[in-house]
Order: structure tokens, then C-alpha cells, then sequence
């Protein structure tokens, strides 16, 4: 096809281009003692794209990194993509049977890994056929040699010489799959398309005003959502990224003096750490804007971190939005608020990114509006360039998220008047804690093959540090015997520990007339108090 004057696809490698041409010897990349200027980054993941695709890898094939905050993991993000390939950036927290599953049904043919993570695939390694290409990322563990394998620098420097680009043929094509739990208790493959991840990066820049001279600090991991897209953004920012292997908020602290970090995103819990911490005595946030989201913050996190001097943004979203869709838009009439009643205000899930327009609904059973008075709840909808294309292998499943031409994002919200949207509860059975999609069946059905068990039903209860965590409520089988202690580590033998319940409560389930477990009683019952059975992670009040 001949190349058009005025169009041509959008796709977020380009971001990487521009930057490693108009700003060469800027420091892209940092870890540790390790810095990469622009063009350094470059050559780099041009070496990634050359490796790939001499190990096989073609336009459309799944490349899969289980690798933390780390440079190769960033850089994964631009390697695959520069072939066609497809990224599959995989949690780290999760069990080796759900690696297992995620690696099969991508079909990747190509791993890399972090060392600490090579126990874990030495476990699972018979179960991987379609893994050709083992690549090992060696830094706090040592290079194991259970598992035949190219250590990353080795594989990077076996690539051809030579430019290493195969762009894709359409902006609508995939470029990384994102898996996250599903109602059905099987993680979902949500498929970003080039389009939604370009515009998306371009929202970012905006709404948290990245520009050249930011620095990036990598809180959020790079695999929930790609790092909600700022694994492109702060690269089409001309930024540079300033990696964590592990959030711990001393280190945190340092790197913020250090470096002067501008910008951050996380969890309401990873505020919670920081501003909890005791090296968090003294220290001087001013200049750091902060966005937070996977739950919604306490106005009490809000305000206390702005009391450190950082400017807090609200976001909102899903794995199936590129990660954040709506923000809490600052307003005029703020300035003469309060600061409690200014951190309600932001507290609020808000308005649509700019790239999503006004993509967002709050609709009753039969998708009409509620009216926008602050009362009314319904589900909120989404509809734009930052909605996913669908799920992976999973035509059932996409269908029913885009019913009626718009995804239903199974979180209930109230509609206020300047169009804000403000979540009371969820209608699907997804528990949030700390930040982390968790499948209410998926732990059911795990508890369901313990021998002593006959029926169990799992739900969201409050929790001050992580926002919501799983509660079990287990019936025995007629004359067995178990504790809570043997129900959670029968949990954590066999998927994520996160997962697994923090607390068990045995006995008699509420039932309907037919059998059906009344799973709104329990809620009620452990929500009772509480104005929404929706939130994040909570801290004291300020001495």
C-alpha cells in the first residue's frame, strides 16, 4: 500500500524514535548505577527486536517478560512492538499455576524472566510446549541454571546487526495483552491495540503534565496495564524513568531527593506506606505530583499527603481502559475549600481523560441514564479510543462486556451534576486490594477443593491498610474439622498469596427459597457502618 501524505498509524514506538532523535544524550533510563541516554535506549531495544526475531519471532507472536520495575521490562515494551510482536507482561505476585495458564493460552514463544522467578518456572517448565526461547534478566539473583537459557545482556548482544523494524500493518492491531481476573475466575487476556495506546500515552502527558524535563519514578508496576501507559508516555514526554525493583518508601524517599522525582503513580496503599513510614518525618513532597487509583483513596490519604506538599490526581479505571479513564478534575471553586472538604472533592472518580471525550455513563438495568443528582447509582460505562478491543481468544466474554455498544465496567456509581462520576459499590464479584483484581469465584473455587469443605462464598470486607481484602465464609461437610489457618494456607499453596482470604468464618450460609447463597447478607453485615462498600486504603489522622 502506497504511504499517505496525511495519515499513518499511530503506534507508540514512534514515541521512542522522536525521543532517541531529538533528545540523543538525555538520561532515558535509569537503575542503580545504570543510565541510558536516548540513544542508548534505542540501541538497545533495537538489539531486543533483532534478538527476537532471529529466536522466530514474527508480526503477531507473544513475547512474555515476568520481570519487575527493571530496565529489560521497559524495554519490552518497545522490542516485540518494533517487530509486530505482541508483549505479555505478566504479574509477579501470582501463583505457578496461573503463569502457567496465562503463558498457554497467549501462546508465547518467548519468555523472559527475572532469577528470583526461576524456581517458579523449573515448576512449571514440562507444562510451557510453546516456549522456545527461555532469557533470563540476572540482578539481585543469581543466574539459575536449572533452565536452559540466554542471560538478557547475552541475548541482546546475539541479535543481527542492522535496524530491527517490521511496523504494524494496522493501528488497530494488537501490541500487548494485559490478564487480569475475570468474574468466571479465569484470567482474561484484554488486548491493547496500537491506537488506544498511543492516545492514551497522550492523555497521560497532559492530565499529569509530563513534559522533558520530568522524572519518572516506577511505584506502579510496568505490568498493571503497562504501567496505566506511562511505560510510552513519559517516552513520548522526552522523560526520563527512574526504576524501583521493589516499593519500599525509604528508598522511595531517597530517590525522590536524589533524582528530584516530579512524578509517581501508585496505589492507595503505596501512599499509605509512605506517609506511615517513619522516614517519611521531615520530608518534603513539593514539586511531586502523585496519581493514584486501582481503589478509590481515603479524602484522609489525600489530604495528608498533600500536607507533605504533593499534588495528588484521582484516577479511575480498569485493565480493560489502558488503566486510568477518569480523573478527579481540579476546580475553580477548590481554592476556597477547606482541606477536608477539598479531599472529599478529589476523592471523587471524576471526568473522562481528554482522549476518551466524553466516553463515560452511569445507566439503570435498562442503560438509561440516572439522572446526575448525587443519589441516583447505576454501572458505569465506557465507550471511546481508550476502551480495549476485546479479550483474547474469548469472543463470549467480550461480547458480554460490550453489550449494547458500550463496556460495562460492573462498578456502580452515582452521577453528579458537574458530571463526575463517584463509585458506591461493585456489581461484578472483583475484590481491589491494595490495587490488585481479585476474582471472588477464583478464590471460592479454590476453597471448594478442600475435602472438609461443602460450600463457601467470598466477599469484600474493609480493611484500613490494603482498602478491601477477601473474608471466606466456609460450611463444613458433616463431621470435619478445619481452622482458618489451614483454609488461608490451603489458599496460598495454590494461587497468589494475595489472593487468599485474610479471614474465615465457619457456618451456616445465608440461603434463598432455592438454595442460592445471599451473598448481599454477608455484605451488609461486614459493610454495615460504612457509606459505600467501595474504598481504598485508609491512614491516621495527622498528629
Amino acid at each position: 500500500m502506497q504511504q499517505s501524505a496525511f495519515y499513518e498509524n499511530l503506534e507508540p514506538f514512534t514515541f521512542l524514535e522522536r525521543s532517541a532523535l531529538v533528545y540523543p544524550n538525555k538520561t532515558a533510563v535509569i537503575y542503580g548505577d545504570q543510565k541510558y541516554s536516548y540513544a542508548e535506549f534505542m540501541t538497545r531495544v533495537n538489539k531486543l527486536a533483532g534478538a527476537l526475531k532471529q529466536s522466530g519471532i514474527s508480526k503477531g507472536d507473544k513475547v512474555a517478560f515476568i520481570v519487575p520495575n527493571l530496565p529489560p521490562l521497559l524495554e519490552g515494551h518497545y522490542g516485540p512492538m518494533s517487530i509486530g510482536a505482541v508483549l505479555v507482561a505478566i504479574n509477579t505476585r501470582l501463583s505457578s499455576r496461573e503463569i502457567s495458564y496465562i503463558l498457554n493460552h497467549s501462546k508465547a514463544k518467548v519468555l523472559v524472566f527475572d532469577s528470583e522467578f526461576a524456581p517458579v518456572i523449573s515448576q512449571i517448565r514440562d507444562q510451557l510446549p510453546m516456549i522456545t526461547t527461555y532469557v533470563q534478566v540476572v540482578d539481585e539473583f543469581p543466574k539459575s541454571d536449572e533452565i536452559p537459557s540466554y542471560e538478557y545482556e547475552e541475548f541482546l548482544e546475539s541479535a543481527p546487526s542492522g535496524l530491527h523494524r517490521d511496523p504494524i500493518d494496522s493501528e488497530l492491531d494488537t501490541i500487548t495483552i494485559n490478564y487480569t481476573s475475570g468474574t468466571t475466575g479465569m484470567p482474561k487476556g484484554v488486548q491493547y491495540h496500537a491506537r488506544g495506546a498511543y492516545l492514551n500515552a497522550m492523555g497521560e502527558i497532559i492530565e499529569t503534565g509530563l513534559n522533558w524535563q520530568s522524572v519518572y519514578l516506577w511505584t506502579l508496576p510496568m505490568f498493571h496495564c503497562n504501567g496505566w501507559c506511562n511505560t510510552w508516555a513519559v517516552t513520548a514526554a522526552s522523560g526520563t524513568h527512574l526504576c524501583l525493583r521493589r516499593v519500599d518508601p525509604q528508598k522511595i524517599y531517597e530517590l525522590i531527593e536524589e533524582y528530584k522525582v516530579t512524578n509517581m503513580c501508585g496505589a492507595p496503599t503505596v501512599l499509605t506506606g509512605m506517609y506511615s513510614s517513619p522516614s517519611a518525618e521531615g520530608r518534603d513532597l513539593t514539586g511531586v505530583t502523585i496519581a493514584t487509583g486501582g481503589a478509590p483513596p481515603a479524602p484522609q490519604v489525600v489530604r495528608t499527603m498533600e500536607t507533605m506538599g504533593a499534588n495528588i490526581i484521582h484516577l479511575y479505571g480498569l485493565t480493560e481502559t489502558y488503566g486510568p479513564y477518569t480523573l478527579c478534575v481540579p476546580q475553580e471553586s477548590w481554592k476556597d475549600m477547606g482541606p477536608d472538604e477539598k479531599a472529599y472533592a478529589k476523592s471523587k472518580q471524576g471526568i473522562p481523560y481528554i482522549h476518551a471525550s466524553t466516553g463515560v455513563r452511569v445507566v439503570d438495568s435498562d442503560m438509561n441514564d440516572v439522572p446526575r443528582n448525587g443519589k441516583s447509582m447505576g454501572e458505569v460505562l465506557m465507550r471511546s479510543n481508550g476502551v480495549m478491543s476485546g479479550y483474547f481468544d474469548d469472543i463470549d466474554a467480550t461480547n458480554k462486556a460490550f453489550e449494547g455498544g458500550w463496556f460495562h465496567s460492573g462498578d456502580l456509581a452515582v452521577w453528579h451534576a458537574d458530571g463526575q462520576i463517584e463509585l458506591q459499590d461493585r456489581a461484578k464479584d472483583i475484590i481491589i486490594s491494595g490495587g490488585e483484581n481479585i476474582s471472588s469465584q477464583e478464590v471460592e473455587k479454590v476453597i471448594m477443593e478442600n475435602p472438609n469443605v461443602l460450600e463457601v462464598s467470598v466477599i469484600a470486607v474493609p480493611d484500613t491498610q490494603w482498602g478491601e481484602v477477601p473474608k471466606a465464609f466456609v460450611s463444613l461437610k458433616v463431621g470435619a474439622v478445619s481452622t482458618e489457618q489451614e483454609i488461608i494456607d490451603f489458599c496460598k499453596d495454590r494461587i497468589a498469596r494475595f489472593k487468599a482470604p485474610k479471614y474465615v468464618e465457619f457456618g451456616d450460609l445465608p440461603k434463598t427459597a432455592t438454595g442460592k447463597i445471599q451473598k448481599y447478607v454477608l455484605r451488609e453485615k461486614e459493610w454495615a457502618g460504612q457509606e459505600k462498600r467501595i474504598q481504598g486504603s485508609q491512614v491516621a489522622e495527622p498528629n
